[in-house]
């Protein structure tokens, strides 16, 4: 009772929002959490965001916002942690999909022709990708472009920075994965060409690969583009050492340009992958690269999957690709995304906080540098509190996106809600 007071007498001096209303949320929740562990998996549990007030179910998504189960709506600016390049429910690509399953099925004990058309279609737009294969995930991609590598260069080690996903030699929570299973992956910080080659030298003679996201993304910790000459280097450590070069393009293909970062900052990876954006939330991913490193995966390493050639997701992808391409989103995310981040950039500089602002125009993200004192948290906790009861869905750990159809008015919404935000932490941080 008196928490509840306190916090009440702290929010009106504070001039804090008001609570968004999430019962159904919370009641589905608490059945959640008996039926399935911690109600749903990693990412998507309720203290990656703010507990208790971020809701925990979504009910529906059209264009570029979302409409929790208690009927709260919300600038989707998450977009699925990446997957949502135009908007939800786009109703071209629904269409095709649906019309697609109607006349031929979609899960066959044989090839679907749409693959060719798929890998022909990558192979067009990404620099790098003379052949590829297709997958479900991330995780997959990833995985399947590190069995290659070692496949193809008989060697071992694997030097890797990014988040790369949750199989065994890459997952970041330890917890049931056994050291022997990831011991030959070794860790490199982004933007640091010093320590890529120390490691390289370390272990000469036996990398595999050398897999890295090309714009750097850690967890919780700002977005940091390319410095000049950065991807050049690690391009040039990798030749010189005689490794496999891949680029995890997981979230920057098909946003960063059409054809991946690679297109964007012009350095070519042997091996890259992709998948999110591809077919905005289809489940498909693909690893792509050159055809003489690819061809491993004929005989000597071994790659399938019942649900990998599944043909709704190929037909998604590449009716997702035609539209990028028509309308020429990526120049218009590129655009409208440079615009918010400097309005934005300029709204935290302005504000008696020390709010940072990070990130490439299709990916922003505010952060607030660690404290000794920890005040940090409270920052933003607060910030991201404040968004959501404002209508704005970020997430306080992870990055934000700019998705087509984010209108002119969402964006601005977004912007006023991170500046009404910031005074209430300035006012309490003082």
């Amino acid at each position: 009772m008196y928490r509840q007071i306190w916090f009440e007498l702290l929010s009106r001096s504070l001039h804090m929002s008001n609570p968004l209303q999430l019962d159904k949320s919370q009641a589905l929740y608490t059945q959640a959490k008996n039926l399935i562990p911690g109600g749903m998996l990693g990412i998507r549990r309720p203290y990656n965001f703010v507990p208790d007030e971020y809701p925990v179910f979504i009910a529906s998504g059209k264009g570029g916002r979302v409409t929790d189960v208690d009927g709260n709506e919300y600038v989707d600016m998450l977009c699925s942690y990446g997957p949502i390049i135009l908007g939800h429910c786009e109703k071209e690509i629904d269409d095709a999909v649906i019309e697609h399953i109607r006349s031929s099925g979609f899960c066959f004990s044989l090839v679907h022709e749409s693959q060719n058309r798929l890998v022909e279609t990558l192979r067009r737009v990404i620099p790098c990708c003379e052949m590829g294969i297709i997958v479900k995930t991330g995780s997959d991609a990833t995985t399947c472009a590190v069995r290659i590598s070692r496949g193809f260069t008989k060697k071992l080690k694997v030097l890797r920075c990014g988040y790369h996903g949750w199989h065994d030699w890459c997952v970041e929570v330890k917890g049931g994965v056994p050291p022997k299973l990831y011991e030959d992956t070794h860790e490199f910080p982004y933007n640091d060409l010093d320590a890529l080659e120390a490691l390289l030298k370390e272990h000469s003679g036996d990398v595999a690969c050398v897999i890295i996201t090309p714009v750097g993304h850690p967890l919780a910790r700002p977005v940091e583009a390319p410095k000049p000459g950065y991807l050049e280097g690690v391009r040039e450590l990798a030749d010189r050492h005689e490794c496999v070069l891949v680029f995890d393009e997981i979230r920057t293909g098909f946003r960063a340009a059409l054809g991946g970062a690679q297109e964007r900052y012009g350095v070519t990876p042997d091996l890259a992958t992709v998948g999110k954006a591809m077919a905005n939330g289809y489940p498909i991913a693909a690893v792509v690269g050159k055809s003489d490193i690819m061809r491993i995966a004929e005989k000597e390493v071994f790659i399938s999957s019942t649900y990998f050639p599944n043909s709704t997701e190929t037909i998604a992808a590449l009716k997702t690709i035609e539209i990028l391409e028509r309308e020429n989103v990526m120049d218009g995310i590129w655009r409208r995304g440079e615009d918010f981040l400097n309005r934005l950039r300029a709204i935290a500089e302005g504000s008696a906080t020390d709010a940072h602002v990070s990130g490439i125009p299709p990916m922003p993200f505010v952060t607030f540098p660690s404290k000794q004192d920890k005040s940090h948290k409270w920052q933003r906790k607060t910030f991201y509190t404040e968004l959501i009861r404002r209508g704005v869905f970020m997430q306080p750990f992870h990055h934000s996106y700019i998705a087509w159809r984010h209108t002119d008015a969402d964006l601005e919404q977004v912007l006023g809600a991170a500046e009404e935000a910031l005074k209430v932490v300035a006012k309490g941080h003082s």
